[in-house]
């Protein structure tokens, strides 16, 4: 009888932010612009010569590995805490030294889709994830806007990774446009800080409503209540890192309370630079809405960009 997976969190995650493959995809993206049959038989070829070798951890990899070990808090004939999705459209074929390195790696996922040049978007529904983890642009940009489940298009991996606690799963979010919906971000762009300020104070009781990422963060806080810990001392850390500040702080705490959610960390930066909150935070990951945060962070913190739906004036702003 099949596990209820309900309260189980469902990361999926493409072979390209598991791992680095950017040297394969260079080489097959240079010849598809010359050839596309010849670039695809070039690319087997090229994945099948290297089936059986290494391959260095992608911008989600030490994520993953996280997660996956909260698994050892939940009896074997329960649900997983967590369960991982590999979503590639790379072949059954060329997807061989994908399976190699996660079992190199002793990575202990057991679902996958290879989808044969195909978007792997259509099939989020199909095995449940909460969260994806994408290079792809346009895969990105299809769940933001279908509202299928929460998204990331990652950076590159960063090239001097912060050294993360042990037994600890670190996550850190912006705000508005991320966790809360852009509606006070579009007030700022359009009436500035002071007309920000204004609108938030004087809604303050009013909850926030939900962004992208509102139900990713309910689930991890259910997560938390099936873990062995309290809250206080359990091994998944959140944080929020927002350009907000007084007086603009009350409605998001407020809107967490209302939500029944529990933040280890809230940083209210009224406009400093996050990258160095960030680095001290050292998280598994960071997700924002915009470059200019992102860039800096990216360096030292695996990152995500969350984009906006296709229809949000946010796409026109000047970030």
């Amino acid at each position: 009888m099949p596990f209820d997976l309900s309260d189980t969190l469902v990361v999926g995650i493409s072979a390209t932010a598991l791992f680095d493959l950017s040297e394969a995809d260079s080489v097959f993206r240079r010849k598809f612009e010359l050839n596309r049959e010849e670039a695809i038989e070039e690319y087997r070829e090229y994945m099948a010569e290297r089936e059986s070798e290494g391959l260095e951890p992608g911008t989600g990899f030490h994520l993953v590995k996280a997660l996956l070990s909260l698994n050892q808090f939940q009896p074997s004939d329960k649900a997983p805490l967590v369960e991982v999705v590999v979503m590639s459209r790379n072949s059954p074929e060329t997807g061989v030294r994908v399976f190699h390195n996660i079992r190199e790696y002793e990575l202990d996922i057991t679902r996958s889709a290879f989808t044969g040049g195909e978007s792997v978007v259509d099939y989020l529904e199909a095995y449940d994830v909460d969260l994806f983890l994408t290079t792809n642009s346009k895969d990105a940009q299809r769940v933001i806007d279908s509202d299928s489940c929460a998204v990331a298009l990652v950076k590159e991996p960063p090239a001097n990774m912060e050294k993360i606690p042990d037994g600890q799963v670190r996550l850190a979010f912006d705000g508005d446009a991320v966790l809360f919906s852009d509606e006070s971000e579009i007030v700022y762009k359009t009436k500035g800080l002071k007309g920000f300020h204004t609108v938030e104070d004087r809604e303050q009781d009013n909850p926030l409503n939900d962004g992208p990422y509102a139900t990713l963060l309910r689930k991890l806080s259910r997560l938390q209540d099936r873990l062995p810990h309290t809250v206080e001392f359990s091994p998944v850390r959140v944080a929020i890192i927002t350009a907000r500040n007084s007086p603009a702080e009350m409605r998001v705490i407020k809107t967490l309370r209302h939500w029944g959610v529990y933040v280890d960390e809230i940083f209210f930066l009224g406009g400093l630079d996050k990258s160095k909150i960030i680095k001290a935070f050292k998280a598994h990951i960071f997700f924002d809405d915009q470059d200019v945060h992102l860039e800096s962070a990216a360096k030292y913190t695996p990152a995500g960009k969350v984009p906006y739906k296709s229809g949000s004036p946010l796409n026109d702003s000047d970030e």
